[in-house]
């Protein structure tokens, strides 16, 4: 799907690129990224040209932007699972550095796709879901004006233990309000 360029005052979120591919390469995968995102960090292996290939074709169901900073990939952020009928899309989104996270381009992010998604879009809910020891997201999430919805029990196994996600969700009018 063809996404539109979306520009902040720090950020601009615009489609993936064919040059994006090396620069996923050298951000690698950082330990604290994959464990966030409910992987095995004691696990961890070189991010290859063929991880940046499957990264970079991704999945046909969504709108996926490249998060840059002053001409430099630093995350990605996409809406998935997009149901036009019941006005509805999942929001994912991920800081691939540790030296980019905490410095406000996830919630910069996610402001210019929240105002395209209720905007340009007319989406009545975006929901997600976090895994529930990522407090840091929550209360980024709850900034933008998500509300938890509820807990999914033992939904990712990571080194032998049961991992839960929260759900949760953000309203036309809720966003509206938040703004």
């Amino acid at each position: 799907m063809d996404v539109p360029e979306l520009r902040g005052s720090r950020v601009t979120l615009r489609a993936l690129l064919p040059s994006d591919r090396g620069a996923r390469i050298a951000l690698g995968r950082d330990p604290e990224f994959v464990r966030l995102n409910g992987g095995d960090a004691s696990t961890l292996r070189p991010f290859t040209e063929a991880d940046a290939d499957r990264w970079f074709r991704g999945r046909g169901d969504s709108l996926r932007w490249a998060i840059v900073h002053e001409a430099q990939l630093v995350g990605e952020i996409r809406l998935d699972r997009l149901d036009e009928a019941n006005r509805s899309a999942r929001l994912a989104m991920g800081i691939y550095a540790p030296t980019h996270r905490g410095r406000g381009f996830g919630t910069e992010a996610a402001r210019l796709v929240l105002d395209h998604a209720f905007g340009e879009l007319a989406l009545h809910r975006v929901d997600l879901n976090v895994l529930e020891f990522n407090e840091g997201a929550m209360r980024l999430y709850e900034r933008l004006g998500f509300r938890r919805d509820g807990v999914l029990r033992h939904t990712v196994l990571v080194g032998g233990d049961w991992l839960n996600d929260v759900r949760m969700s953000l309203l036309e009018d809720e966003h509206r309000d938040a703004r």
